[in-house]
């Protein structure tokens, strides 16, 4: 049946591997990276950070308690009296303990910022609660003035409380990573003759037959050999409904075994598993720095040298203009505090972690920051056609009698008999459907090709053909009325016997996905093109049912990075999807390069961002999601920059003449709550996702 269709077989989708590592930012200093592992490690760490801080934060209050009881300032602000003898040096042991253990984390910080020359948030902290301590400590053993003491331990525990709610909602931020790293079980069924042993998955090898029975997740990437059964792969491909896998169909490791009991052979295991390849993608576009990370990174930099500059400014006019040292100190210690640039230094970060965790679980693998952040400049959409705008599978979208003596049905099943054999797209188009259609398809007798027209043979009795329009022209026969309806079909035609019994039309369908991203396109004045391998007359059919702003038909793969050019060349930013083979040139050539992939298939070295089902709704929510992460960064370097604008003016005392002052305590409440607002609004991000 090969030779006697005329008709270009749908395109195929591969990709190549990918090699990343991993360095989470949560705003202190820390590396992790070790898989299975990786991303666990990071977790665990982040967790033990967490439970480090509550502890030294409840510890640190207990014991501001006496302080606050036993300070001089506290007592005559509430207008009582209780001092004990050496009250002085209690409450100085007491602040001792509370600045050296509640505030190591900020000291440490600072070490490790002078030693890597570059001072920022702890170096502020340190120097804050540094400053305060020693002052305070020298008015004890006789330096003039009042102690500090009860505002240097509500600083480091409101300062402590922070950090441990903040980090708290970074943990929120790479938990959507988690849930990817937790989805491999601990363990396999391994099948070794007739036993089946529970091994840990590290001992599978390639070629190991493991059972996966109803309800379990797959242990690896592999070949279904025995079995059929649906699986759940939505936190893998983002596809919400089970599919159903039979013999031969691959499955991923991670997902989610239906009611079957399936026996599979091991493809992939370890770092070659899809999971740890996507896993790695993920952390690897977490900790690539795009423009807008080093804009943060440079802001928060430049806003530490403004906060020691404007700290030690603020000391120096308070004392020039006459007030006492303490009042000056204040003033500098709360500048410092407040100037902090953690808002600042979170506010892309986190966006990055949510954003390309959330991806990954909805089928978009980031491999370029940059180019997903871009992809809201996005004017142009270039598609391949086979795949994405279309299923990629060559179907049955309809057929008739047009011998009333013979049902469709009737007629369709005695021209499948003919193409069992056969490995042709028409002819796998049309035994799917009677597949579909649960049909026993009868056997043939006297099975004969005819060359370039068609196939014949003897079922059940019946002269049979199946054959091309060329065939009825040469027997000077006509066309069946509505055989042809579209210009993207192929028509065979079905005789019985020696006369015209009826048809098949076939065509590589649209996706129903198709017409509705191409509307959301239109609404965002994205205009979109086609390049496709096929003929004019198909191309032009597709792209008037789709409502295309155009195509280019007979193009080859090497073609289309000149259209690309050519767009660009016409000021567009265009985008470009492809399979991440043979559309190599044009991916790497195009502003945003997207590769499709499907399955265990994840993508091109050339591609910016991989989508892993070949669906163009992705494409739409690619960019939408692109615009909101954009908006999230922009809103929270505004929110962090805008914050300090007003805040360290006010630190500094500038209202003090209107009789507003605001205190360290005061100015650490605030700086945790910008840092905390940064981090709620960044995961708010999920909720544009899920919409």
């Amino acid at each position: 049946m090969d030779k006697q269709h005329n008709h270009q077989e749908p395109g195929h989708h591969k990709a190549h591997d990918h090699h990343e590592q991993h360095e989470h930012h949560d705003g202190h200093t820390h590396k992790d990276s070790n898989h299975s592992g990786q991303g666990q490690g990071s977790h665990d760490h982040h967790a033990m950070m967490i439970r480090d801080f509550r502890k030294r934060f409840w510890v640190s209050t207990i014991i501001s308690i006496p302080i606050l009881v036993f300070s001089p300032m506290i007592q005559d602000f509430l207008g009582y009296e209780w001092l004990l003898p050496g009250n002085k040096y209690i409450l100085l042991i007491l602040s001792t303990f509370v600045y050296f253990w509640g505030g190591w984390p900020f000291l440490k910080g600072f070490y490790e910022e002078i030693k890597a020359k570059g001072p920022g948030m702890m170096t502020l902290i340190a120097m804050a609660i540094s400053v305060a301590y020693f002052y305070s400590a020298a008015t004890v053993f006789g330096l003039k003035g009042v102690d500090f003491f009860w505002e240097l331990v509500t600083l480091i525990d409101i300062m402590l409380l922070g950090h441990w709610l903040e980090m708290k909602s970074v943990l929120g931020a790479s938990k959507a990573l988690q849930l990817l790293v937790s989805m491999m079980p601990a363990e396999a069924h391994r099948v070794k003759g007739d036993k089946v042993e529970d091994v840990k998955l590290e001992e599978l090898q390639k070629d190991d037959i493991i059972l996966i029975k109803p309800g379990e997740k797959v242990s690896a990437d592999g070949v279904i050999v025995d079995g059929s059964s649906y699986l759940n792969e939505s936190m893998l491909t983002g596809e919400s409904k089970p599919v159903k896998k039979e013999k031969d169909n691959k499955v991923i490791g991670g997902s989610i075994n239906g009611n079957g009991s399936l026996k599979v052979k091991v493809v992939n295991t370890g770092k070659d598993s899809y999971l740890n390849k996507v896993i790695k993608m993920v952390e690897e576009a977490q900790k690539t720095k795009s423009k807008m990370q080093n804009l943060s990174d440079r802001a928060s930099k430049w806003l530490t040298y403004i906060a020691l500059t404007t700290g030690f400014g603020t000391l120096t006019v308070w004392l020039l203009l006459g007030y006492d040292f303490v009042f000056a100190l204040e003033r500098m210690v709360t500048v410092m505090v407040i100037a902090c640039p953690h808002a600042l230094g979170l506010a892309i970060p986190l966006v990055v972690a949510i954003s390309t965790a959330v991806s990954a679980q909805n089928g978009l693998l980031i491999r370029n920051r940059t180019a997903f952040e871009e992809s809201r400049k996005i004017t142009t959409l270039l598609f391949d056609k086979t795949g994405t705008l279309t299923s990629g599978v060559f179907g049955v979208a309809r057929y008739e009698s047009i011998n009333k003596a013979i049902k469709k049905e009737e007629m369709f099943r005695l021209a499948g008999a003919l193409e069992q054999n056969s490995e042709h797209p028409i002819a796998v188009g049309i035994i799917n459907k009677l597949k579909e259609l649960k049909v026993n398809i009868p056997k043939t007798e006297k099975f004969n090709a005819i060359t370039g027209k068609g196939v014949e043979a003897r079922v059940e009795g019946k002269q049979v053909k199946v054959v091309s329009p060329g065939y009825l022209k040469e027997k000077n026969w006509e066309m069946p009325e509505g055989s042809v309806s579209s210009e993207a079909e192929t028509v065979v035609f079905v005789t019985i016997d020696e006369k015209v019994a009826g048809y098949i039309a076939l065509s590589d369908a649209i996706r129903p996905e198709s017409r509705e991203a191409i509307k959301t396109f239109k609404d965002n004045n994205i205009k979109t093109f086609m390049a496709t391998g096929d003929n004019e007359r198909v191309a032009k059919a597709v792209a008037s049912e789709l409502g295309l702003d155009g195509y280019f038909a007979e193009v080859l793969p090497h073609q289309k990075v000149e259209i690309v050019r050519d767009l660009q060349g016409k000021g567009e930013f265009v985008a470009m999807t492809g399979d991440g083979v043979n559309d190599a040139p044009a991916l790497a050539q195009a502003n945003v390069g997207i590769a499709v992939g499907s399955g265990t298939d994840i993508a091109a070295e050339t591609a910016d961002i991989v989508l892993v089902n070949s669906n163009p709704k992705d494409i739409a929510n690619l960019i939408l999601f692109g615009k909101a992460t954009y908006n999230k960064m922009i809103q929270n370097l505004i929110w962090a920059t805008g914050y300090n604008a007003v805040a360290i003016p006010l630190a500094a005392g500038v209202l003090y003449s209107a009789g507003f002052v605001l205190g360290p305590a005061v100015g650490a409440v605030f700086m945790s709550l910008s840092t905390i607002i940064v981090a709620i609004n960044a995961q708010f991000l999920k909720r544009k996702m899920k919409k």
